[in-house]
């Protein structure tokens, strides 16, 4: 991407009118709230008898590799089912899964990293300074892209369903729908006035990394994350998979891989492996950010019993126990990431079994916390 404000200038006028006067009505028929600031999980009083985390993964029928820690010491860490159906490949440590929007963690790191590197004076800065002609670039500040609080309609289901007629857009022809997406309906909020989750905010996030750092967004990744961490097995996914390396992917029992990878940039196009997604797990709650950039980061002073956006990452409050988290959800896969400080905790789950209502993810949050970590 050459930068924000000449990918508005490039000539496909034509090409981003036409997908979004086809396809706004699926837009509007798809769009959901995925989840508003301080709401209440009305499920978490839900109950399942269990005696260990290994149990409940087994009670839900959990297909992929799980990691439980507590003080220390492993709950569980172990392969449920198989990666690969066909060829009998077991769940592993070392075996790769698309985690979805897990990768909003790492888009939401790389903007720290950008202020850190001075590219960035403030997360309060507005898109407009980016680009003097986005929408209402003016009223939207990187915290709130980070956030979902600002207000950007989501371009998953208009793409996706572009790409089934044939379409083939890149990242930059996605900025340009979002764009149109706004001219043709505005913003489905004031910014800041409410929080609704976009996958559009990441996209142009991960495009803003790649304008202000002069290099690929996953390139900046790789150097700044990455390399330090010796995470090797983590990487910008691929539309099809390497069955040697990957996990299948399944949909109630039918396998499910193929993805266009490209519409999921900076909002979901990562895979990666348990052994990697521990290590990025405890570095965030360690000391890969700051306490000043923690602050930032996570949503503070939740009520117990509730879930509340914070830049890239949930947090979840149920008594005196806190989750900071983030989940993932593609075609074929789940995924989910998260910490709980008060007793030096890791949870990853990377699953090769769709899950379109985010039951079983849902159902082990709630488990834990009421079970496990209480």
């Amino acid at each position: 991407m050459k930068s924000l404000n000449q990918t508005l200038k490039k000539e496909k006028t034509f090409l981003k009118r036409r997908i979004v006067n086809h396809f706004i009505i699926a837009l509007s028929l798809c769009m959901l709230t995925f989840m508003s600031s301080c709401s209440n999980d009305d499920d978490i009083s839900s109950t399942i008898n269990y005696s260990t985390a290994e149990n409940l993964l087994n009670s839900i029928d959990f297909k992929g590799y799980a990691i439980v820690t507590k003080n220390g010491n492993d709950l569980v860490r172990k392969g449920f089912g198989l990666a690969n159906n066909s060829t009998a490949m077991p769940q592993g440590y070392d075996v790769a899964y698309r985690i979805g929007s897990v990768t909003k963690t790492l888009t939401a790191a790389a903007i720290m990293q950008l202020k850190r590197d001075g590219l960035i004076s403030s997360l309060n800065q507005t898109l407009d300074e980016f680009d003097t002609e986005f929408p209402n670039g003016s009223e939207i500040t990187i915290a709130q892209l980070l956030s979902h609080q600002s207000g950007i309609p989501d371009y998953q289901f208009v793409v996706e369903e572009a790409y089934n007629q044939g379409e083939t857009l890149d990242e930059e022809d996605i900025y340009e729908v979002i764009i149109a997406l706004i001219l043709e309906n505005g913003l489905n909020f004031s910014p800041g006035s409410n929080k609704q989750y976009s996958n559009s905010n990441f996209l142009i996030a991960a495009l803003l990394v790649q304008e202000l750092a002069q290099m690929s967004y996953h390139d900046y990744i790789q150097q700044n994350i990455f390399n330090s961490l010796l995470m090797t097995d983590t990487y910008k996914g691929t539309s099809v998979i390497n069955v040697n390396t990957h996990a299948q992917g399944y949909n109630n029992g039918s396998v499910n891989s193929t993805y266009p990878i490209n519409i999921a940039f900076g909002a979901g196009d990562f895979s990666s492996t348990p052994k990697d997604m521990e290590t990025w797990t405890n570095a965030v709650k360690t000391n890969w950010f700051t306490d000043t950039e923690k602050a930032e980061i996570f949503a503070q002073n939740v009520p117990s019993g509730y879930v509340d956006f914070g830049l890239g990452w949930f947090t979840t409050q149920e008594g005196n126990t806190t989750l900071y988290w983030h989940g993932g959800d593609i075609d074929g896969y789940w995924s989910m990431i998260g910490f709980i400080p008060e007793y030096d905790a890791t949870i990853v789950l990377l699953s090769n079994q769709q899950d379109d209502t985010g039951l079983q993810r849902n159902t082990i949050i709630e488990q834990l916390l009421i079970n496990e970590f209480k």
